[in-house]
């Protein structure tokens, strides 16, 4: 940091208290909603916390969850997700996947070295710079036609009007699937994501674990295809896809399986959030408003605009990992098989790190510091496509809308219940088209 933001971050003023960690948890709606005040209180008495009702530790200072992302070994990602998916219910779960969605698939992507190596080396065709260069015309014409359809309403829902279906028309295309249901995938996004939000009951359990398969049985009849007749699109590059040099030169039909319906939730849930959050913050601050204007027709600006929109509101809450070894983090002695949740936006939200984090400040000196894409070997390997959709986003939106504001007061906000994400259920938003 800066010697002036060291100096701003001394004269900033961020509440501080203890009190909160008593009796609390991030499973509690409430907290889970407004969470910056429980993650304050983290970080200053108790950085590598146990949360008890939710069974975790959560780590919320930076230095403690970059410590952790450089180790992958100690602590593991496929250790952690496997604890956290369908936490309480997971043999009935995957008895469902079986016996109704054509098997039951573990996460390839979230696995540790070497393993994850190899799946990382055979994913990156599907992400490589030329494929996101060659998306951009598309998804301008995307946001653009997604906006017009509300536009001249002067109301829309920020959420189930432009993230949502913006996303998901966007992944559709980079999979190469023409025919498809908007809702059908909304409602299939939720349920993986449920799996690891450990807020579910067992009743939401066997709904959500239909859903998923569903979700299979639709990618495999996909899959099957691609085998047979290869296009220019993801699921062709995944299921052809091949690396030299190694062992195993080719993904399994498990694994190809595994990574589409990754890339189908992933390539949708977290870009919706984000978009989602810029239409919030354009929507309860003004002057925020303003820096996109300014910023919408330089690209190192807008540029700058987004990264700071993903550091002050990140789509992903946190990550889980666990400990295969006894270990010291943040001062504290945690068990082999400890169960961990990084917690991304507390990091985002350290004040000896980014200056009045709570401000939004696009100049920042460290700007490129924030943890929101993860890090380590399983950083975001979606990353840079991320970045495009919501820069295209925040300028179109700019460039067509003006004085949007909230339609209902921002207490009666409501968020999807899960610590994997912090997402809107519903955003209601009133604007004034920009002529």
């Amino acid at each position: 940091m800066s010697a002036t933001d060291t100096q701003t971050a001394r004269q900033c003023p961020v509440p501080h208290g203890s009190d909160l960690l008593q009796d609390a948890s991030l499973i509690d709606p409430v907290i889970s909603a407004q969470p910056t005040a429980y993650y304050t209180a983290m970080r200053e008495a108790d950085p590598v916390h146990y949360d008890e009702k939710l069974g975790m530790y959560l780590i919320s200072r930076y230095e403690d969850i970059q410590t952790v992302q450089r180790d992958p070994i100690t602590y593991s990602v496929e250790h952690g997700y496997k604890a956290q998916y369908a936490a309480g219910f997971f043999a009935e779960f995957q008895e469902i996947l079986e016996r109704e969605g054509q098997g039951f698939f573990p996460d390839a992507i979230m696995s540790d070295p070497p393993y994850h190596t190899r799946i990382r080396k055979l994913m990156d065709n599907a992400f490589s710079a030329h494929r996101v260069r060659q998306l951009e015309p598309l998804i301008e014409d995307i946001v653009r036609e997604s906006i017009d359809e509300f536009v001249d309403r002067g109301e829309c829902d920020g959420v189930k009007d432009f993230g949502v279906p913006v996303t998901i028309r966007v992944i559709c295309k980079q999979l190469g699937i023409e025919v498809y249901d908007a809702e059908k995938i909304q409602r299939w996004s939720h349920a993986v994501t449920q799996q690891i939000g450990r807020m579910q009951d067992r009743e939401q359990m066997v709904e959500n674990a239909r859903e998923i398969c569903d979700l299979q049985n639709f990618l495999i009849a996909q899959i099957r295809d691609r085998e047979a007749n290869p296009r220019e699109d993801m699921i062709s590059d995944l299921v052809h896809a091949r690396a030299e040099g190694e062992e195993n030169p080719t993904l399994t039909f498990a694994e190809v399986v595994s990574l589409v319906r990754a890339l189908m939730i992933a390539g949708n849930e977290t870009t919706a959030t984000a978009m989602s959050n810029l239409l919030y913050i354009l929507a309860t601050q003004p002057k925020v408003a303003q820096l996109l204007q300014d910023a919408a027709d330089d690209d190192r600006l807008l540029g700058r605009f987004v990264e700071e929109l993903l550091r002050i509101e990140p789509p992903v809450r946190g990550l889980s990992r666990m400990t295969t070894k006894e270990v010291e983090l943040g001062g504290k002695t945690l068990p082999s098989g400890a169960h961990l949740l990084l917690m991304y936006a507390s990091a985002n939200d350290q004040d000896d790190v980014f200056a009045c984090p709570r401000d939004f400040d696009m100049e920042r000196s460290n700007l490129g510091r924030h943890v929101s894409f993860g890090g380590g070997p399983h950083r975001c390997i979606g990353l840079s496509l991320a970045r495009m959709e919501i820069r295209v986003a925040a300028r179109e939106v700019i460039r067509k809308l003006q004085d949007i504001k909230l339609a209902v007061p921002v207490e009666e906000l409501r968020y999807l219940p899960t610590v994997a994400t912090h997402s809107l259920a519903s955003l209601p938003i009133t604007f004034t088209k920009r002529a």
